[in-house]
């Protein structure tokens, strides 16, 4: 007991890391304040262009006590994470099946390279006007932004898994769930996760897209409303509710990354 006490205390990720990265990103964003208020200071520009940052604090505070950034937010929340969960588990699914069948991935490669060469700006108008304009089609927005970066970091972890190892696990005559299980996917969720990563920033963008098509709730509808009443403030608190949004995503798989791959840790300190 004791000495896997002492492995534990070890191995574990550094407690002072997650702190360390939220005092960078404080920083940073106080840092980014302090250049906004510059700005508005020398430039001296109308409220409508750019307001101040206390201005913006301000409204933001009126549409969180009236319970108006809530109601949105909750909605792209919604969308974000269905739509990341769907679109990740489809492409994970669809990449597993792809490094197993060469001739398959020769086959769709074209067409899902084709895909990704259509902007999601152009494909959103069509899938409103499809599935219209409810919760469906904005989740199936998101779905796809994440699924193509989530489906080639699968492919590429898959690849990377050692064929030594591979032959091993025949050697022991595993089965494909085994191999799966104990070899391919502890492998390749580095590089799988470090997709999410990117899938998760990708399908806030994917949400905000859908609701600039056609929607009366979430964030995209709020900036819709500000930009048609020249309130530029009411703007700058959605976008700026989004990048904490898509910061919070990305944070959460960060966190998720470093307690999965605890194990990197042990194999380098061994």
């Amino acid at each position: 007991m004791k000495n896997l006490t002492e492995i534990k205390r070890r191995y574990a990720p550094p407690k002072r890391l997650g702190s360390s990265r939220l005092l960078t990103v404080l920083l940073a964003a106080a840092a980014g304040i302090i250049v906004w208020q510059l700005l508005w200071m020398l430039l001296k520009l109308p409220g409508f262009i750019l307001p101040a940052p206390a201005v913006v604090w301000k409204k933001f505070l009126q549409v969180l006590s009236n319970g108006l950034l809530w109601r949105h937010l909750s909605f792209t929340l919604l969308e974000v994470l269905l739509g990341l969960l769907i679109g990740s588990l489809s492409a994970a699914m669809l990449g597993y099946f792809l490094s197993k069948h060469p001739r398959a991935e020769n086959f769709s490669s074209p067409y899902l390279v084709a895909s990704q060469s259509v902007p999601i700006v152009a494909v959103a108008p069509l899938l409103v006007i499809w599935f219209g304009p409810g919760l469906f089609s904005k989740v199936l927005i998101c779905a796809l932004t994440v699924f193509f970066p989530v489906l080639v970091n699968t492919l590429v972890g898959l690849r990377e898994v050692p064929q030594d190892l591979r032959e091993l696990m025949r050697s022991f005559k595993a089965s494909p769930g085994q191999t799966l299980r104990y070899l391919e996917l502890p492998a390749s969720l580095p590089v799988f996760l470090g997709g999410l990563r990117v899938g998760a920033t990708l399908s806030v963008i994917g949400a905000i897209v859908g609701k600039l098509v056609g929607s009366d709730r979430g964030l995209g509808f709020l900036i819709n409303v500000g930009r048609g009443q020249y309130d530029t403030a009411l703007v700058f608190v959605a976008v700026l509710t989004l990048m904490m949004l898509a910061a919070s995503l990305y944070g959460l798989i960060l966190l998720l990354e470093s307690r999965l791959l605890a194990w990197q840790t042990w194999r380098q300190n061994t």
